[in-house]
């Protein structure tokens, strides 16, 4: 009983806080700058709700009364007899708040019912710390009012968890894309109109045919038709490398995982740029061609088949480590017990192993086919007048045309592309069990690919290693030549603009980079850690606990991942540009749109390693006393720590890299590095583009082997010691 009491205590102190003394509304400058502490009094904005409620806001008077409700059941009733009360007050309290804050525009109240009930108002700010203290409180007396009900057997950090996430997820996932939905339906002034949606839905550059007939495909079908090229071609080169490092005796096949890093790493824009050098107009490869063949090349590289060449060594390596994996988990007795049967090598691949990676073809697939419709780096470069939906949706936002309306019509497309795909897979993979790896051992090795596939796909490795070695190679050549592509003489000047450091008045950062990149590392370095707490916290609850629409709560969780960056800019520009929750040009609009787009990553990682642990230790640590959280932070996460760390490493990356939400969402105070180097390159900038995105790879390639240290490799296979000695095998699987 005490336990209820301390509990619901914080959350009523939670919500005094919030109501009674910090700030209702948003602060411009920053709450955490702590101005608004010198002007409490005089500055009405700052004042806390309670203070707001004195001064007419009456539509605050409902919170009040249900902070008073939850105080007197504290002091009146036991914690047997009012869980249903507590949870009642805490949804109420959620309600209203949502309500509140969507039903007051920027010119007075929305309904006229609300107006003559609580009295015409002029707007309101965005919700503050204050408002922001006392919805958690309200999702506090949910949580721990079904606690003290039994729910999941009264476990109120359990249900805490599930409270706060479902929380998240629909702040930050949903109402971003309801709001695109909503924003397509809204003039420049709010009202409600369909004349925006109507125009641009029958577009005809959006669906036109044409191409049928020789003539140019409107945006959509030109975009699908590029992602499902980028797709199979990624898919079928990220299988043929997997195959060759794990069926084939290839030397430098470790390097091929090198390769596969690389293109992770690598910020927008600068495959672009190498493949413009490369095979632009005025490249040297489409210069040797002409002068070998006397061919006029022109400018093919500009459009579709450039796009596609682009994204295919972007997103090669993504299929290739999906792949590598699945491919080395086909057990290797199935593919013995094909050849014992007298089938042989190819019909054994082709009958036998292919079907069991189906799997992680759909994956790979899928995978590529998102990372095509999202990317924003490579048609801008190489788009030239053939753009693509994610390209068009910028321009309808930051363009001359500002047609938000357009942006919302076309992100409502892209969206239904890449959840139809989504929906695919799920349909094409169905029920079927795929498992080949059981409980017993499996000391068998893989069959060799036949020579009828190892010679053409190796033929095909080789040419697209050397391919991607020489536009990196080009890229750090780049870095270090006066103007790429005319003046090759060798200079530094690239490098000391971006970066130079002066010691003349006392030590400063005078390169033009510096502010970008320190601002990308300490966002990065924010963003990263709350994105692997969200996924590994996801995870614990979907593979531990058991309770009432979990699936539903895991599709809420991996929605983010089905969906192209490019949309969750624009619905995020949409949702949070005004009140209720206004956080456009801030630095917790960047950090929440990594945390929630990279957060599926983390759940699956989180779900992959907590499913390989026993639950017997759960059970173990709850049986000596110990609650969930202190299971959870004592026996739980010491074991996940290679799923902690690789969320960690590729939560920081994708913050670096990212460029297709970031576009919208930087502003001139938080300029992430991305951002920075579309900047450059707009303007003809090119050398200092290449100097700084070569910095960002280096740090980032020096996290990702920092990272790889400390965690090493684990062993799952048998080797030759363990096969002599079981009990030494087992030590060495534990301590790997």
């Amino acid at each position: 009983m005490t336990n209820e009491n301390r509990r619901l205590d914080l959350a009523i102190i939670g919500g005094v806080l919030g109501l009674f003394i910090l700030p209702w509304y948003h602060i411009r400058s920053g709450f955490f700058a702590f101005e608004w502490v010198a002007d409490f009094l005089t500055n009405d904005r700052h004042w806390p709700g309670f203070v707001q409620l004195l001064s007419g806001k009456w539509q605050l008077l409902p919170v009040l009364l249900l902070l008073i409700s939850a105080a007197f059941l504290r002091l009146k009733r036991k914690p047997g007899g009012r869980g249903n009360r507590l949870a009642l007050i805490g949804a109420i309290g959620l309600v209203w708040m949502v309500v509140e804050g969507m039903s007051i525009g920027l010119r007075g109240w929305n309904w006229n019912l609300l107006a003559t009930t609580f009295g015409a108002v002029d707007g309101q700010p965005a919700f503050g710390a204050g408002a922001i203290f006392l919805i958690l409180s309200f999702a506090g007396f949910i949580s721990f009012g079904l606690a003290e009900k039994g729910a999941l057997k009264g476990d109120a950090i359990v249900l805490s968890a599930v409270t706060l996430l479902i929380l998240l997820v629909v702040t930050f996932v949903f109402y971003p894309i309801l709001s695109m939905f909503a924003g397509a339906f809204q003039d420049f002034r709010g009202n409600f109109t369909t004349e925006g949606v109507a125009r641009n839905i029958t577009d005809p550059q959006i669906w036109k045919l044409s191409c049928l007939a020789g003539g140019k495909c409107g945006i959509a079908w030109r975009t699908l038709f590029l992602a499902i090229c980028t797709a199979a071609g990624s898919t079928a080169l990220g299988l043929a490398f997997a195959l060759m490092v794990t069926r084939t005796q290839m030397p430098f096949r470790k390097s091929l995982r090198l390769l596969s890093i690389l293109p992770i790493i690598t910020p927008p824009f600068v495959i672009g740029l190498a493949l413009t050098l490369m095979m632009g107009r005025t490249g040297f490869v489409t210069e040797s061609i002409e002068a070998a063949t006397g061919l006029e090349l022109g400018r093919w590289i500009y459009g579709l088949p450039g796009i596609w060449i682009a994204q295919m060594l972007s997103f090669t390596p993504i299929s290739f480590l999906v792949l590598v994996g699945v491919v080395e988990g086909i057990s290797p007795s199935l593919e013995e017990a094909s050849q014992t049967m007298r089938s042989g090598r190819w019909r054994t691949f082709r009958k036998i192993s292919l079907p069991l990676m189906a799997p992680g073809l759909a994956n790979a697939f899928l995978i590529g086919f998102i990372e095509s419709m999202a990317d924003f780096g490579n048609p801008m470069v190489l788009g030239g007048n053939g753009g693509v939906l994610s390209t068009e949706i910028f321009f309808a936002v930051v363009g001359a045309q500002s047609d938000p309306s357009r942006a919302a019509v076309l992100a409502t497309v892209l969206l239904f592309f890449t959840l139809s795909a989504f929906y695919a897979q799920r349909v094409w993979l169905g029920k079927r069990n795929f498992a080949t790896v059981t409980g017993k051992g499996d000391g068998g090795r893989h069959a060799k690919l036949p020579r009828r596939i190892a010679i053409p796909v190796g033929t095909v490795v080789a040419f697209w290693s050397l391919f991607t070695i020489s536009v990196y190679g080009l890229i750090l050549f780049g870095g270090f030549v006066k103007v790429w592509g005319l003046d090759h003489s060798v200079t530094f000047d690239h490098y000391i603009t971006a970066f130079a450091i002066s010691f003349e008045n006392g030590f400063a950062f005078t390169g033009v980079a510096w502010n970008s990149f320190w601002t990308t590392m300490w966002i990065a370095l924010a963003a990263a850690p709350l994105t692997a707490a969200v996924g590994i916290l996801s995870a614990w609850l979907i593979v531990r606990q058991d309770f009432p629409g979990k699936s539903a709560f895991e599709f809420g969780l991996m929605m983010s991942f089905a969906i192209p960056g490019t949309v969750i800019g624009i619905s995020y520009i949409l949702a949070f540009n005004l009140p209720p929750l206004q956080m456009t040009g801030t630095a917790l609009i960047l950090i929440f749109c990594f945390v929630f787009r990279n957060m599926p990553v983390g759940v699956r990682g989180g779900v992959a390693a907590m499913s390989q642990l026993d639950k017997n230790l759960d059970e173990a640590s709850l049986t000596l006393g110990a609650n969930s959280a202190r299971t959870l932070r004592k026996v739980i996460l010491p074991l996940l720590r290679p799923a902690i760390q690789a969320a960690l490493v590729y939560s920081f990356v994708r913050a670096i890299t990212s460029i297709s939400a970031v576009i919208f969402l930087v502003s001139a105070k938080y300029n992430m590095a991305t951002a920075y180097v579309v900047g450059l390159v707009e303007n003809g900038e090119y050398g200092v583009a290449i100097a700084y995105s070569s910095v960002l790879i280096f740090v980032m390639l020096s996290v990702i082997v920092g990272f790889q240290l400390i965690v090493g490799e684990r062993k799952l296979r048998r080797t030759e010691a363990t096969q002599k000695s079981p009990a030494r095998g087992k030590l060495k699987e534990v301590a790997a």
